[in-house]
């Protein structure tokens, strides 16, 4: 009886770099048509109007039929958000592949700002896009629940950080992590709509980043205040001792400067 052929390391692993290409080029292929579909609605919709566009009209102004439409979007709404998919999922990959050293929080506003990097690449359409999401209520429902896609993200993000059942006195770590999850998604929406109705001009990012030091001063120093020595994720990043009326800093080398400067500002305060 013959044996199946063996396939080498090399074959097999030339075999994984082909089907990835081919995964690659599937998922640009598939987000070009969707920005193609939603670019048509978006024109539809500011020429005719929301409610007199159909779904047909939007395939026929894309060149495709109508179940391609159908493959890509569930409804004509969903159309002129052909990106919030890929960019939760690059979000997704942020947390992932987080530094254990880095804060949580801070790693969520990293993780948001793959959101805002989604509205700058293209500013025109994206101010087009808050015009018709501020006229027509279907649009901008479709918005918030996209919006709570983030949210719940970074919700499940941060409480992972943290025992959810701990509720013992002085552990706040659960309800900070949601409310701050909640501050995080709201300021970068605020700095958002903000630019927006700007038309889309001035340095966002420096703005988003002045809003998450909001942020992380309000909620950062406080979450992870209740856990007992020893719990959570290993030693922290920095450390301050007091001598006679001499601060000392003690850091690890790869340790974030802000955490660093917010270890340094908490002890400061209390003394």
């Amino acid at each position: 009886m013959s044996q199946p052929a063996k396939t080498s390391p090399r074959a097999a692993s030339a075999g994984d770099s082909q089907e990835s290409a081919a995964g690659t080029r599937a998922a640009a292929q598939r987000l070009k048509m969707r920005r193609e579909l939603a670019a048509a609605a978006m024109e539809l919709f500011a020429t005719k109007g929301y409610e007199a566009t159909t779904v047909d009209e939007i395939a026929a102004t894309a060149g495709v039929a109508r179940r391609t439409f159908f493959r890509h979007f569930r409804s004509k709404e969903e159309a002129i958000f052909p990106d919030h998919d890929d960019t939760l999922t690059r979000a997704e990959a942020v947390l992932d592949v987080a530094p254990a050293h880095e804060h949580p929080l801070d790693t969520v506003c990293r993780g948001i700002k793959e959101v805002m990097k989604m509205y700058a690449a293209s500013p025109a359409v994206s101010v087009e896009r808050y015009r018709l999401t501020r006229e027509v209520p279907a649009l901008r429902e479709r918005e918030i629940a996209s919006v709570a896609r983030y949210e719940r993200l970074f919700t499940r993000y941060l409480l992972a950080h943290f025992d959810e059942t701990d509720h013992h006195d002085g552990n706040d770590d659960p309800l900070l992590a949601e409310v701050a999850a909640s501050a995080v998604v709201t300021a970068h929406n605020h700095v958002l709509r903000r630019w927006l109705r700007a038309g889309g001009q001035g340095d966002v990012e420096s703005q988003l980043d002045h809003a998450f030091a909001i942020v992380r001063k309000t909620f950062g120093s406080g979450i992870g205040a209740g856990r007992t020595p020893g719990a959570g994720a290993g030693v922290p990043s920095a450390a301050v001792r007091t001598e006679g009326e001499v601060l000392v800093a003690v850091a690890r080398t790869d340790a974030p400067l802000d955490e660093v400067m917010r270890t340094i500002e908490e002890a400061l305060k209390n003394k």
